[in-house]
């Protein structure tokens, strides 16, 4: 069986690996990157994954719209039934899924989760996505990006490479959901 890479339990053994000093720097860098990129925040769309990739777009947008002084469209997308593993691995219950008014088609859409793993929860974004518009262009930023790819996607944009096991687990807590900042791997 996989190790998780996403938890809302209490805090485990194992080590931290980022602080909460080093997810605010690994995010002011993300943010800037985007910003290279697309040429500044013109029809930049950030679409944060649930659960925690949601608080990570929010960052992501303050700290984009503190440099160019615009703000970005922020938005959440839920990719729960376009997972194709719901039958063998049952997830949390759906979530909302929240587009601005302006939509999706021709943005440069960003779609943030906080660890990359298998690939398959971006293999569902991008077909719930799909579903939504047609957007100008589709980036990823990532938190952690872990390794163990099952399908081909990469990161655009990625806060850590951080090379593990299967066997270990990687922990993302985030203040708006856990009270801390960390990431763990045991």
């Amino acid at each position: 069986m996989p190790a998780q890479t996403d938890s809302a339990e209490p805090a485990d053994e194992g080590n931290t690996v980022l602080d909460a000093r080093d997810i605010s720097r690994a995010l002011t860098r993300i943010s800037h990157e985007i910003l290279e990129r697309n040429k500044g925040a013109d029809d930049l769309l950030l679409l944060g994954l649930h659960t925690r990739g949601v608080p990570l777009a929010r960052r992501i947008a303050e700290r984009i719209t503190s440099v160019e002084g615009a703000e970005v469209a922020v938005g959440s997308l839920d990719v729960t039934m376009y997972r194709d593993d719901l039958r063998s691995n049952p997830t949390r219950g759906p979530q909302k899924t929240v587009v601005p008014a302006s939509g999706v088609d021709n943005k440069t859409v960003v779609l943030v989760d906080d660890v990359l793993y298998s690939g398959r929860t971006i293999r569902a974004a991008l077909d719930a996505l799909n579903d939504l518009g047609r957007p100008a262009a589709v980036r990823l930023a990532v938190l952690v990006d872990r390794g163990h790819r099952e399908l081909p996607i990469r990161a655009d944009h990625v806060g850590k490479n951080l090379p593990s096991s299967r066997a270990e687990r990687v922990s993302v807590r985030l203040a708006e959901i856990d009270g801390h900042d960390e990431v763990r791997i045991s």
